[in-house]
């Protein structure tokens, strides 16, 4: 039969922390008048995850309007939408909820949920605001690869179905490691508002001939 490390308890007091801890060191979690047994496991309390969980932010219905995220962003300034760059049918913003940092998302200005319903001017910018924030973000960041796509529909993982949206996402390897794989969490560098700025301000203006990445690191 093992016996318990009598170290494991000790190292879960002093690191743990969250709301409701009572006694020992300075807001660290004890067993003291409290439920449940000490398994030397560390706890990251991530209490801003639900705001998504719970729905914030999310379409109220499928229809066009305010009630679509991706209708009323392009209503508000740049810096309160996080809006990267505006073309003249699609728009740039940064993910609210990224899977990295300088997670990107493409979207039309028209509320359509099919690419095949696109017009061929919405897809030609589409297309090349994607290659544009490609660019933008190996300047600015560095990354070793991209995942991009989009995704068609409740049943294919879509978290906002009715308005289309492509994402471009920044890799780097060793991002897939035990924090968002066995933690479910996600540690990103950089607030947002920062990340956009950058972003931004590394932005071809609008009219200028499509940059390529050696005009972006020049």
């Amino acid at each position: 039969m093992s016996t318990p490390d009598p170290g494991a308890g000790a190292a879960h007091d002093d690191v743990v922390t969250g709301p409701g801890t009572t006694g020992g060191a300075a807001g660290a979690e004890t067993p003291d008048g409290l439920p449940g047994v000490p398994d030397g496991f560390e706890r990251l309390w991530t209490p801003h995850r639900m705001a998504y969980i719970g729905g914030q932010d999310k379409p109220t219905d499928a229809h066009a309007g305010p009630g679509c995220p991706f209708c009323r962003i392009p209503t508000l300034p740049d810096a309160e939408g996080l809006v990267v760059a505006r073309g003249r049918t699609a728009f740039v913003c940064l993910n609210l909820y990224p899977y990295n940092s300088g997670h990107l998302l493409v979207c039309p200005y028209r509320h359509v949920a099919d690419y095949t319903d696109l017009t061929t001017d919405e897809v030609t910018e589409v297309a090349e605001l994607t290659r544009t924030a490609m660019r933008v973000l190996r300047a600015v960041s560095g990354p070793h690869g991209f995942n991009l796509g989009m995704n068609q529909g409740d049943v294919a993982g879509a978290g906002i179905a009715a308005h289309l949206h492509q994402h471009v996402v920044p890799r780097w390897g060793g991002d897939s490691n035990f924090l968002p794989i066995v933690g479910r969490s996600r540690a990103l560098p950089e607030l947002l508002g920062d990340t956009r700025d950058r972003l931004a301000a590394a932005w071809p203006p609008p009219g200028a001939t499509p940059a390529t990445d050696a005009d972006l690191k020049g």
